[in-house]
């Protein structure tokens, strides 16, 4: 887990995912010769703060987001959300500008946000959840695991597949904007027709702890049925542990990838989560190992 405990404390708001950008660049650079197949890896200015893999030849794509909900300061001590973070009133968040690194709170005063910090905080600022990581025998409890353990599950993905895109995009957050480049490249260089999204999603009645990893049919966007049932069927004979999810609001980059102009079926994949957007989410480990599991299985038989 030290991988995942590194991922954690690297802070990348939407639209500031540089030093994830760095850190898995170091990352896959030093690891890339151990995996299967030695991929090509893709970055630079060419695909902003985003990171490609490409592994043997490709039939489908997997997609982690990089970024991460948080606050941007304004002016006179007010704070802008980025995506949509939890608002409670006394949440520690942190950051850094010019003048050094910031620790303070989160104060809702009439609908408004406001930060607590003793001198000005430059404009532009961007702030994260302050990060408390507990784990024990079942769960996982930090800020971000949506989507750290999406990508943590696309990191460890690589030291197995033989074919394969990985994909690390960037804004998802935020209401994305990063998939439609990513995609053109990747229909030119080496084109797919089907895509998992390595995300986290939600504990809901229909949706439990302990139970595997959710497949998710819909959200408030709904992916070929087709698809769907072929996941379906290869889950049900992998043997690993899943669960149904059915919704009607949410998006992930799936979004992306059915608006463009591509025939490309996509499905969610990925462990739930209590107290959402939150300092404090929670993942049963369980359910990450079952994530981890099936998307080895689906990216071997698929």
């Amino acid at each position: 887990m030290e991988l995942l405990r590194e991922l954690l404390q690297i802070q990348s708001v939407s639209g500031d995912e540089s030093r994830i950008n760095e850190f898995l660049k170091s990352y896959i650079g030093l690891r890339k010769f151990d995996w299967k197949v030695l991929p090509e890896v893709f970055c630079g200015e060419q695909f902003q703060d985003c990171v490609l893999l490409k592994f043997g030849n490709p039939r489908t794509a997997v997609f982690a987001h990089l970024d991460t909900i948080g606050f941007m300061s304004r002016y006179e001590n007010q704070l802008i959300t980025i995506g949509g973070p939890e608002l409670l009133d006394d949440t520690k968040i942190v950051g850094n500008d010019a003048l050094g690194p910031i620790s303070c709170n989160v104060k809702i005063v009439e609908d408004f946000l406001f930060h607590d910090f003793p001198r000005a905080v430059l404009p532009g600022t961007c702030f994260s959840f302050a990060q408390e990581i507990k784990i024990d025998d079942e769960f996982i409890q930090a800020a971000y695991l949506d989507n750290r353990l999406g990508i943590y599950n696309a990191l460890k993905l690589c030291e197995e597949i033989e074919d394969g895109w990985i994909v690390f995009s960037t804004y998802e957050e935020n209401g994305g904007g990063s998939v439609p480049f990513l995609l053109d490249f990747i229909q030119k260089k080496s084109p797919i027709r089907q895509a998992l999204i390595s995300d986290i999603t939600w504990i809901t009645e229909g949706v439990n702890h302990h139970n595997g990893v959710a497949i998710s049919i819909r959200d408030k966007f709904i992916p070929r049925r087709v698809f769907i049932d072929r996941i379906i069927s290869l889950a049900r004979q992998s043997g690993i542990p899943y669960q149904i999810e059915v919704e009607g609001v949410g998006g992930s980059d799936g979004k992306e990838i059915q608006f463009s102009p591509y025939p490309i079926d996509w499905c969610f994949i990925g462990a739930a989560e209590d107290n959402v957007h939150t300092p404090f989410e929670k993942v049963s480990l369980m359910d990450l190992e079952s994530m981890l599991r099936m998307y080895k299985y689906l990216m071997a038989h698929l």
